[in-house]
């Protein structure tokens, strides 16, 4: 089997999506990348979770679109895979769920502040949230127009991926990265978990504001900073 690896760990986010309750039906896909090799390893269109086997994921040329090994069509959302695969150099894996919570935010085109540290030990300030796509980009190539509305966004407003690994895209979902498909699982477990926490915040303290820089910072940077000190060594 053509990159098994990376087959196997690709299956086996999209099996854990479904697990975590990340993912109802069929309303999710991961996808891993081999940068070196150019080849992303991406979940198929439409099939049950519990069907899935390593071998069922489907091989893609990150450049051309291209399927390259698979007995099925790849994700009807590879397009927007491949769309921030080819902007953010640091990435090697993208989740794509609908999970409640985070859909949620994205449905009323609200981002989601930082109103406490769990959200900081993750993301450097509020989960972005993109422009709806208009009519023109909806009707045509709609899946990487997607991708790069994403892409718009963390250019527009000088974002880094690395930082904020994670987008809500406007009446659409929650998209997140990281440096391989495992971390954009959990990085997609967080993103839920974070909005759950501020939807409920809310619900109990509708005026509660988010917590100031210098505490958002030192969560951050602990984890990720150049002097980072959580965790093993």
């Amino acid at each position: 089997m053509k990159h098994e690896v990376l087959r196997e760990a690709v299956c086996a986010a999209n099996k854990e999506l479904f697990a975590f309750g990340l993912a109802t039906l069929t309303f999710g896909k991961a996808s891993g990348l081999d940068r070196e090799a150019g080849v992303v390893a991406i979940k198929p269109s439409g099939v049950d979770y519990g069907a899935l086997g390593p071998e069922d994921m489907v091989l893609v040329d990150v450049a051309s679109g291209e399927t390259l090994d698979g007995s099925y069509r790849p994700s009807s959302d590879t397009a927007t895979h491949l769309a921030l695969y080819r902007a953010f150099a640091g990435i090697g894996g993208v989740a794509h769920t609908h999970s409640r919570f985070a859909t949620v935010f994205a449905q009323a085109c609200k981002s989601i502040p930082c109103l406490g540290t769990t959200h900081a030990d993750y993301f450097r300030g509020p989960v972005p949230l993109t422009r709806m796509l208009t009519r023109s980009e909806v009707l045509r190539d709609y899946e990487a127009n997607t991708g790069l509305v994403i892409v718009e966004h963390f250019t527009e407003e000088s974002l880094d991926p690395a930082a904020f690994p994670g987008v809500l895209v406007a009446g659409h979902g929650p998209f997140t990265w990281g440096q391989d498909v495992a971390q954009a699982l959990l990085h997609a477990q967080v993103l839920e978990e974070v909005a759950r926490l501020a939807y409920e915040t809310w619900n109990l303290r509708p005026d509660q504001e988010p917590i100031p820089g210098y505490l958002l910072d030192k969560h951050f940077l602990r984890k990720h900073g150049a002097d980072a000190y959580y965790g093993q060594s």
